[in-house]
């Protein structure tokens, strides 16, 4: 590691550092100067237990959640996803840019990844600084220098990646901030107003009220808008970097394109199903972070576009031996489960039906018929 990587890492957490040292002067200006040094020879006993009270319990709550965004390790590929030695010399062999895409497309079959966005030419999405083929919603961080899985956006105030391991933690960590500052905020605006018509002395500790009231209020407008954004971003299962670039797939950008359906159903594949756990900085998101249900438009084109094989990201072409070797029943199972999961919860998406009959010359006819669209084969 060069002296220059040391000074990035080290001045990476700068960011932190300001934000714990502000943390901290606030803890001071509350709980001393306000509750301690103001409120209590005025008597206020019964206030004095309320402020320091919910004060704390906004703050740990606040604390937790930034410990956890901040030192949660992000979510790096599974080893299946780099290329082999073996492997990488196959691909860098090839001069051409389609060769070598047909190379990942290739080592994508034979491994069986569940990967279905492309590039925005219709690739494989390689990373070359990984020597990997990248899974769904995964992206580079030039910052973090590796992959990191679901990447939402480098945080510098987190000094971390966010992304699938700690995206609930960011959520959080917003919320608790809004919280803490406008708690802060209404609580020492009273006296506040008092310091403005001189109701109370002007000495070093109203001052440091007074600043308190200010920061907090700035904080809390500009946290404000950035917890609206990720809030919407939670609801449509998106994440900062598809929200400005929507993913690809075959048949082309989706930005819905991961939702699962409903604003609920999307906020749960974060948050997890259990209520009791959606406020505390604890793991309880759904999936792996490397495979995704997609929407229906996607499977279909998988499936029907490259007729008598299987999606071309998902699994290695069948040989003539498999495909006759197949039960017809296997093979209709296969293709309801997959229009019926796809069009779940897709009111827009047309309905599918898959009629199949056997001809008499031992093979199988089928058709798919929409609402819209009739076609036989």
């Amino acid at each position: 590691m060069g002296v220059l990587s040391v000074c990035m890492k080290i001045a990476g957490w700068f960011p932190v550092v300001f934000i714990t040292a502000v943390v901290l002067w606030s803890y001071y200006a509350y709980v001393f100067e306000l509750c301690i040094f103001t409120l209590a020879p005025l008597h206020s006993i019964v206030q004095l237990i309320f402020y320091i009270l919910f004060y704390h319990c906004f703050l740990v709550m606040f604390v937790w959640s930034y410990w956890k965004t901040i030192f949660t390790q992000i979510g790096r590929m599974p080893t299946e996803f780099y290329l082999t030695s073996s492997e990488l010399q196959r691909y860098e062999a090839e001069d051409r840019n389609e060769q070598q895409l047909d190379v990942l497309k290739q080592i994508s079959r034979e491994k069986r990844l569940p990967v279905h966005t492309r590039t925005f030419g219709g690739g494989m999405r390689y990373c070359g600084p990984c020597k990997a083929i990248k899974p769904d919603r995964a992206h580079h961080c030039s910052v973090c220098s590796t992959c990191v899985l679901k990447m939402d956006h480098h945080c510098p105030w987190v000094n971390n990646c966010v992304g699938f391991s700690n995206y609930k933690y960011f959520v959080l960590f917003l919320l608790y901030a809004l919280l803490y500052c406008l708690y802060v905020a209404v609580t020492v605006l009273p006296y506040f107003i008092q310091f403005w018509t001189s109701k109370i002395d002007k000495d070093a500790g109203s001052f440091q009220i007074m600043f308190l009231f200010l920061i907090s209020l700035c904080f809390s407008l500009s946290i404000t808008a950035l917890f609206c954004v990720h809030i919407r971003l939670v609801f449509n299962n998106q994440t900062t970097l598809e929200s400005f670039r929507p993913p690809v797939f075959r048949h082309g950008p989706d930005k819905d394109g991961f939702s699962r359906g409903s604003a609920c159903n999307n906020f749960r594949e974060i948050f997890g199903e259990e209520p009791k756990y959606w406020l505390l900085p604890m793991p309880t998101g759904k999936g792996d972070g490397v495979s995704y249900p997609v929407q229906a438009r996607d499977e279909d084109s998988d499936r029907l576009i490259d007729p008598g094989a299987e999606s071309d990201v998902l699994s290695g072409p069948e040989d003539e031996e498999d495909r006759h070797t197949k039960g017809k029943g296997e093979i209709r199972n296969s293709m309801k489960s997959t229009v019926n999961y796809a069009t779940m919860g897709q009111p827009e998406v047309p309905s599918v039906a898959i009629n199949m009959e056997n001809s008499t010359d031992g093979q199988v006819n089928y058709g798919a018929e929409t609402n819209s669209i009739n076609s036989h084969r």
